[in-house]
């Protein structure tokens, strides 16, 4: 199974970290990485982790100028694409069909091709424009999933905030996730 995670500018790439390294514990998944200019910037200024220590946890990286590079392509099978954390910029791109990189070009395959595409916004609060470009990925079948906090699953740090938002992506994928199943309200 191949998937494909896009790393942007925005704000969150630690969700992006963990999600890599949980792909890569699983068996039979092939990461396919790439990472916006943007996304180098975000690294570097919000992070301590090391470009090349984010790249060793994927199968596969691209440059995202390599516009010839496999995932541009319909007839390379992935089973799906994460872009995590997202731009505005980015679902703007997508939304339009503007294939100006390989991350947009990957995505818009992804849309093409009927495959899975989730794309995980960092904005806060979401502009109307915002909220019509991500409606109209919903429209197509993308699926949105802003890293929202939550709290029935009674997280105590934020790295049991980042599990949870990771676990739901793997969901989306059908993959192996450890998430707390909601068990219905309390009896009174």
């Amino acid at each position: 199974m191949r998937v494909t995670v896009g790393i942007t500018g925005a704000s969150g790439i630690v969700i992006a970290v963990e999600l890599l390294k949980r792909l890569k514990e699983i068996e039979n998944v092939e990461t396919h990485l790439i990472i916006t200019e943007g996304g180098f910037l975000t690294i570097r200024d919000e992070t301590d982790f090391d470009v090349y220590d984010i790249n060793k946890l994927a199968d596969v990286v691209y440059n995202v100028n390599e516009l010839d590079a496999s995932v541009a392509s319909g007839s390379f099978l992935v089973e799906g694409m994460v872009i995590v954390p997202c731009t505005m910029k980015t679902v703007a791109g997508i939304a339009s069909g503007y294939c100006e990189n390989l991350l947009l070009r990957a995505a818009d395959v992804c849309i093409k091709e009927n495959r899975k595409l989730i794309l995980v916004p960092r904005e806060m609060p979401f502009s109307r424009i915002h909220l019509r470009n991500m409606k109209e990925l919903a429209d197509l079948g993308v699926v949105i999933m802003p890293p929202v906090m939550t709290f029935y699953n009674t997280p105590t740090t934020l790295e049991a905030q980042i599990n949870h938002i990771v676990n739901k992506i793997l969901l989306q994928l059908h993959l192996p996730s450890k998430i707390i199943e909601w068990r219905g309200g309390k009896n009174f």
